[in-house]
């Protein structure tokens, strides 16, 4: 087998803080944070003169993983449009399984994020929505139902 499993999802973002309490918001629990000062990581990347903060959270099953970045060196490019819509070509968004969707939204809401559609019965099967959070990033919640 050549994939033994999906460790983590990077995002680079601006306000590092902002975007922790989104996703601690949304039951992702902060495993760790701080300066990357491993100098092989330049070499991964692809660029040179790095300086990053790092944060991981992780699903409470501890089965996923997202990492956060915030760039000092060298800056963060911006991608055009900011909120790219759904047809936008690369990566779009994540989706978790949520217990209770209705809550998770509120407490998301509450903070600042943005429904992006509305929340859709997908036959007896599913509740979905997109959620829109600090940075424009969008996430997916499902709830199973039955």
């Amino acid at each position: 087998m050549a994939i033994q499993r999906m460790d983590n999802v990077l995002i680079v973002v601006d306000d590092l803080e902002a975007v922790i309490d989104f996703f601690v918001a949304l039951g992702m629990e902060l495993e760790g944070k701080g300066p990357l000062d491993w100098p092989g990581a330049e070499r991964v990347i692809g660029l040179e003169d790095v300086q990053q903060d790092v944060a991981m959270l992780r699903v409470p099953d501890g089965h996923g993983r997202v990492e956060l970045a915030r760039f000092h060196r060298p800056k963060a490019i911006t991608p055009e449009p900011a909120n790219a819509p759904a047809n936008t070509l690369g990566l779009r968004r994540v989706m978790f399984a949520v217990d209770a969707i209705d809550d998770v939204v509120a407490r998301v809401r509450a903070q600042g994020a943005e429904l992006v559609g509305e929340i859709v019965r997908y036959e007896n099967i599913y509740r979905l929505c997109y959620v829109r959070g600090p940075e424009g990033i969008v996430v997916g919640l499902a709830e199973e139902l039955g």
